[in-house]
C-alpha cells in the first residue's frame, strides 16, 4: 500500500506543478483522493492523512534524485533566510556561555548596534524574563529574540565594569546575512575573497569587497570557495561574469523537459584582467563548481585545492496548496566545454552521501594518483587545451592535499567541547579594552601579539577545569593549530569575520600555494588568460 500511495503522490505533484495534460491532472488527483477515501473509510487502524502524505512525498522524491527535496511549510522560511540574505530581528552575534546569553558581536548597522549593546554584554532578562542559568538552548535564544520587523524588544544587560544592570528597548528589523566573509589584501599586491555561499545579495558584497581591494591597489585575486555549497544559479553566473570578458558562455542547463538553454557573460566585468586563483575542496558544490568550472574551461585562473563535490543538477522549488514546497530536480548544467559535473547516483541516496568517507579510505585527500577516471570523461580546455575533467566534481589544477600534521587528540576534545570559543569569550571580558587600545588594527594585531607568551597556559589550564587532561606531547603536537586558532577568534572578536580569515589563514595551505602560484611563473608557463 505504501508503494502505491508514494506512486501516486509523485504524480499528483507532477500533474500540479510541471505541466501534465490536463486528463492526467485530473485523472491523478482524484485516484490520490479515492485513495485517501478508502484508508480513512476501511484501513484497520486510524491514520493521520496530513502525516501520510508528507512521508509518502518524501519516500518519491528520495527515490529520484539526492537533491529533489520535500520542505514542509513551517521550514521553509528558515531554509530560505541564508539565500534571500536577511531575517527579522534584533541582529547580535551570540553565544551561550556558561549558561548566560553572551553578545559576541552587534552586526553592523543593525537595531543592538543603534541602541549601544556591545561585544561582550551578556543578556540576562528578554521582556522580564530571567534567561541566565536556566539551560538556555540557541533554539530558545531565536524565538525570543528574532520577531517581525518593528516590533519591541526589552532586554536587561549586565555589562562589566558597570555596577547597574542596563535596559534597552530594541526595535526589531531586517538583519543582513553576509555571505561574503572576508575581504583583505592578502599582500602587496594579492587580493583575497571568501565566499560562503550564492546568496541574493552576493554579487554586490562581492563588488563592494572587490572595489575596496582595488583602491589598494591589488592587481591579483584570490576567490576562496571551500566549503562553499552552492545557492542560486543566477548569482554564480554573475560571479563568472565578473571575471571572464564579454560574449563567453558561462554554462547551459538541459533537462528532458527543459529544454537547452545558454547564459552569457555580458558588460564588462569588475576584474577580467589580472592573476585569478580560485580555492575548492570537498565542500564546494553546485554554483561553486559553475564559476570555478567556467574559468577553468577558458584558462582563466588556477584551481587550487581538492576535487569537488560533484554537484551539477539543477533544483526549481514548486509550492503546495498547504504552503509547503518541493525542490524538483529539472536539468542538469554543464561548462563551457561540455561537461557535466553530477557524479554518479544511481545506487541511491544513503549511499550517495557517504562519498566523503569513500574519499577518506581511498586516500584521495592526501594523494592525487588515488582519484581514478576513465578517458571518456577527459575534455580540453578553450584556450590552451589542457585536459580537464568531467563527472565527479571539478579536478584542481593544483592538489593540495589536507595537512594533519597538528592534529591530535588532544586538540580534537577541546574542539569539540568548544573550549577554545568558550576560552576566548571569557579572555575578551577582561582584555577586551586593553587589547583595543593596544592594536588599532589587524596587520599590527597579527604581528605583534604573541599568543604563546599572552594565553596558552591559561589556556591549557582552563582546559583541564573543563575535563581535558593536560598532554604535553599531544599539545606541543597541536601547539600552532591552537594558537592560531585562539588569536583568530580573538581578532573576530575584536574587529569582525575577515579578521579572522586573515588570521586563520596562515593554517591554510591552499591559500598559502594559491599565493606561492601567483608569485611564480605558473601562469605564463601554463597559457593562462590573466592579461
Amino acid at each position: 500500500m505504501r508503494r502505491l500511495i508514494k506512486t501516486l503522490v509523485l504524480l499528483f505533484i507532477l500533474a500540479s506543478h510541471v505541466g501534465f495534460s490536463q486528463y492526467v491532472q485530473n485523472d491523478a488527483s482524484k485516484k490520490f483522493d479515492a485513495l485517501l477515501q478508502y484508508i480513512n473509510y476501511a484501513y484497520v487502524d486510524s491514520t493521520d492523512d496530513n502525516k501520510l502524505v508528507e512521508d509518502a512525498i518524501v519516500a518519491v522524491l528520495k527515490e529520484l534524485d539526492p537533491h529533489s527535496v520535500y520542505i514542509p511549510k513551517e521550514e521553509l522560511k528558515k531554509m530560505n533566510e541564508p539565500l534571500l540574505g536577511n531575517f527579522e530581528g534584533i541582529g547580535i552575534q551570540f553565544n551561550i556561555l556558561h549558561d548566560t546569553l553572551m553578545v559576541v558581536s552587534p552586526i553592523s548597522g543593525g537595531p543592538s548596534e543603534k541602541v549601544g549593546l556591545r561585544a561582550g554584554d551578556k543578556i540576562i532578562e528578554v521582556d522580564g524574563e530571567n534567561v541566565a542559568g536556566i539551560g538556555l538552548q540557541n533554539s530558545d535564544v531565536q524565538k525570543k529574540l528574532r520577531g517581525k520587523k518593528g516590533t519591541k524588544v526589552n532586554v536587561a544587560i549586565k555589562r562589566r565594569s558597570v555596577k547597574e544592570i542596563l535596559n534597552f528597548t530594541i526595535t526589531r528589523d531586517k538583519i543582513p546575512i553576509f555571505s561574503v566573509l572576508a575581504s583583505y589584501m592578502a599582500t602587496p599586491e594579492i587580493g583575497y575573497i571568501k565566499i560562503n555561499r550564492f546568496a541574493k545579495n552576493t554579487i554586490t558584497e562581492f563588488r563592494n569587497g572587490l572595489a575596496k581591494l582595488q583602491d589598494q591597489n591589488m592587481k591579483h585575486l584570490i576567490i576562496d570557495l571551500r566549503g562553499n555549497g552552492g545557492g542560486y544559479l543566477k548569482t554564480a553566473i554573475q560571479l563568472a561574469d565578473e571575471v571572464l570578458d564579454d560574449k563567453k558562455l558561462i554554462v547551459y542547463t538541459e533537462g528532458n523537459k527543459n529544454p537547452k538553454q545558454e547564459y552569457y557573460t555580458t558588460t564588462k566585468g569588475g576584474f577580467e584582467k589580472g592573476k585569478l586563483v580560485v580555492l575548492i575542496d570537498e565542500g564546494s558544490a553546485s554554483a561553486s563548481e559553475i564559476v570555478s568550472g567556467a574559468i577553468q574551461d577558458y584558462d582563466r585562473g588556477l584551481i587550487i585545492g581538492r576535487r569537488s563535490f560533484g554537484k551539477g543538477l539543477v533544483q526549481k522549488p514548486f509550492s503546495l496548496p498547504d504552503g509547503s514546497a518541493i525542490r524538483l530536480t529539472v536539468a542538469r548544467y554543464h561548462t563551457p566545454s561540455g561537461r557535466c559535473i553530477q557524479r554518479p547516483y544511481d545506487e541511491g541516496k544513503e549511499e550517495y552521501y557517504k562519498e566523503f568517507s569513500r574519499r577518506f579510505k581511498n586516500g584521495e585527500y592526501m594523494n592525487e594518483d588515488s582519484i581514478s577516471l576513465p578517458d571518456s570523461l577527459k575534455f580540453k580546455t578553450l584556450n590552451s587545451k589542457r585536459t580537464v575533467y568531467g563527472g565527479g566534481g571539478i579536478m584542481p589544477d593544483v592538489f593540495v592535499p589536507i595537512d594533519t600534521t597538528m592534529s591530535s587528540d588532544y586538540f580534537g576534545k577541546v574542539n569539540r567541547k568548544g573550549l577554545l570559543n568558550e576560552f576566548v569569550l571569557t579572555y575578551m571580558d577582561t582584555h577586551r579594552k586593553d587589547l583595543k587600545s593596544k592594536y588599532s588594527d589587524v596587520l599590527s594585531f597579527k604581528k605583534l601579539f604573541n599568543a604563546d607568551l599572552e594565553i596558552l597556559t591559561d589556556f591549557i589550564d582552563y582546559a583541564e577545569k573543563n575535563e581535558v587532561e593536560k598532554n604535553d606531547e599531544q599539545i606541543n603536537t597541536s601547539k600552532r593549530l591552537i594558537l592560531i586558532r585562539l588569536k583568530a577568534l580573538i581578532a573576530r572578536n575584536l574587529w569582525n569575520t575577515s579578521a579572522y580569515f586573515q588570521v586563520v589563514n596562515d593554517l591554510n595551505d591552499s591559500y598559502l600555494k594559491a599565493i606561492e602560484e601567483i608569485n611564480s611563473n605558473t601562469f605564463k608557463k601554463e597559457k593562462l588568460v590573466y592579461k
